[in-house]
C-alpha cells in the first residue's frame, strides 16, 4: 500500500510537466492571435530547432514548444 501511495504522489508531482508540453502549431497560433490583437500587421513567426536559434540574427524568440526542443521566432516585416 505504501508503494502505491508513493507512486500516486510521484505521478501527481509530474503531472504539471506533462500538461505544459504544447505542440508548436498550437502555440504559434496563440502567439499569432496575441500579436494581431495588438495591431501588428506585418510580421512572421517561424518554428526552428534549438540548434538553429543562434544563426538567426534578425528575430526574437517568443516561445518554446515540443518540450523545449524548438523555438518560435518573431520577425517584424518592413
Amino acid at each position: 500500500m505504501k508503494k502505491f501511495v508513493a507512486v500516486v504522489i510521484m505521478l501527481l508531482i509530474a503531472a504539471p510537466a506533462f500538461a505544459q508540453r504544447k505542440s508548436c502549431e498550437e502555440l504559434k497560433s496563440e502567439i499569432d492571435a496575441k500579436i494581431q490583437a495588438k495591431g501588428v500587421k506585418k510580421f512572421s513567426l517561424e518554428i526552428v530547432p534549438n540548434e538553429k536559434v543562434p544563426e538567426i540574427k534578425d528575430g526574437k524568440v517568443v516561445g518554446s514548444c515540443d518540450g523545449g526542443t524548438k523555438k518560435i521566432i518573431y520577425k517584424r516585416d518592413k
